[in-house]
């Protein structure tokens, strides 16, 4: 079995590297080829969540599990908050072939996902980008966004405002303006709008957003998590990465639970990375892309490392 460790992966993956991997896995889960396992998702206490994503793509012969969650006391310890580990398996076999640092990883094919749905289905004119959260994964949303649409500047909210200059820190290295707002002018101003928070409940109203705007929503991924209201759903024409775990841990599952929509409104973006359904068909619709993460995103980019790492001589080789 190989091992390839977290601090091997900041130079082994690029963002473009993970962008890569995530859109063609979307891809390949819409044609058939892949699909996710039950997500395994257990309330620790105190905030904390642990569980398990996986998958199998019958296509690219990966078959694995993500074990990992949120620990939201490790900011304290000085360390990050979400910690995983991705295990990798011969899908003929069963045996093992590698273990990987899940932690980078996450951040990278999370913000990758996002940083997809905005390149499918923003105007290619917005210009405006909005960010309501400000924790770990913001920058890396900011960065992702940035390379597929050419932004002029950043609004961004967060409940605990003190948060904000990090990620102003991060704007202004990109040579964006950037500003701290109340939630009714981020969505008056923002024609893209990034969710990336571990609320449990709503924060962006139906009436924050503008006609003609993009919405990732990111942050929800277990239920009872929720970042807008749900009739913002109802307005929107709905993408997501997956549809039975949109309506079941993602954002789709509170308006689905209030009536207000229903399965059959949702469309995989893989579909529309396939060709297989439309993007966008106005400026003027609202478009919305519900990013649960999927266990296949994360076997996606740990196959990558893997091979970059073999390539590079640093994956470690274990008997076991």
């Amino acid at each position: 079995m190989l091992i390839v460790s977290e601090a091997e992966i900041a130079g082994l993956i690029t963002p473009e590297a993970a962008f890569a991997a995530v859109e063609a896995t979307f891809a390949a889960m819409a044609r058939g080829e892949a699909y996710n396992f039950p997500v395994v998702r257990e309330a620790l206490g105190e905030g904390r969540q642990y569980g398990f994503k996986s998958g199998l793509d019958r296509v690219g012969t990966l078959l694995g599990v993500k074990a990992g969650g949120y620990f939201p006391g490790n900011a304290a310890k000085g360390i990050i908050n979400h910690q995983s580990t991705v295990f990798l398996f011969d899908p003929e076999t069963g045996i093992p072939t590698a273990m990987v640092g899940g932690g980078l990883l996450t951040a990278l094919r999370t913000a990758a996902a996002s940083a997809i749905s905005i390149d499918r289905l923003a105007r290619t004119d917005a210009r405006v980008l909005g960010i309501v959260g400000a924790g770990h994964q913001a920058g890396f949303q900011l960065r992702a966004a940035a390379r597929v649409r050419r932004f002029e500047r950043v609004v961004a909210w967060n409940l605990h405002p003190e948060m904000l200059p990090k990620l102003g820190a991060v704007a202004t290295e990109l040579g964006l303006p950037f500003e701290a707002v109340t939630l009714e002018r981020l969505g008056a101003e923002a024609d893209v709008i990034i969710t990336i928070t571990s609320s449990p409940a709503a924060s962006l109203m139906d009436a924050h957003v503008k006609t003609g705007t993009h919405l990732a929503c990111m942050g929800t991924d277990t239920k009872g998590k929720q970042e807008v209201e749900p009739a913002l759903l109802a307005r929107a024409r709905l993408f997501t990465d997956e549809v039975a775990q949109s309506v079941t841990i993602g954002e789709a599952q509170h308006a689905i639970a209030a009536g207000l929509i229903v399965e059959g409104d949702i469309t995989p973006i893989g579909a529309v990375i396939a060709g297989l359904a439309p993007g966008r068909q106005s400026e003027g619709e609202i478009t919305l892309f519900d990013g649960t993460g999927v266990g296949l995103q994360d076997l996606a980019v740990a196959d990558a490392a893997v091979r970059l790492a073999v390539e590079k001589g640093v994956a470690v080789s274990v008997t076991i």
